[in-house]
């Protein structure tokens, strides 16, 4: 049973966070301070980015995920200025749960392919 509880709170984590990045939304789900900064700093360079579930595996306290980041690239990331140009790119997560909060995350972003679409890399 709580295998699928935690799999629907990732799905609800989500949700919460595609509607607003608040503090108070943020310190609901999580309670690791790392993730709470990743957060920040993707929403500085992609203002109002979401993640679109693709898989989402739940097994015991883990929750893993792969998904696409969207976003609009607005804002400084990695020391390259905005570009405005629309991003997508996939995303692995792995989250641990417990007390009813994100406790640990592993992260996994297509970080190349972030970068080629804002024009920093050319292959």
């Amino acid at each position: 049973m709580a295998t699928e509880t935690n799999k629907q709170f990732i799905l609800r984590y989500l949700d919460a966070i595609k509607k607003d990045k608040s503090a108070a939304t943020l310190n609901s789900f999580i309670a690791e301070e790392d993730l709470k900064q990743h957060i920040a700093m993707y929403d500085v360079a992609l203002p109002g980015y979401w993640i679109e579930a693709q898989d989402v595996i739940s097994e015991g306290d883990r929750v893993a995920l792969r998904g696409l980041v969207h976003g609009v690239h607005k804002g400084n990331l990695m020391n390259i200025p905005p570009t405005g140009k629309e991003v997508t790119f996939q995303l692995f997560i792995n989250y641990r749960i417990a007390d009813g909060k994100i406790v640990d995350h592993w992260m996994l972003p297509d970080m190349l392919s972030l970068l080629q679409q804002v024009g920093a890399v050319k292959l």
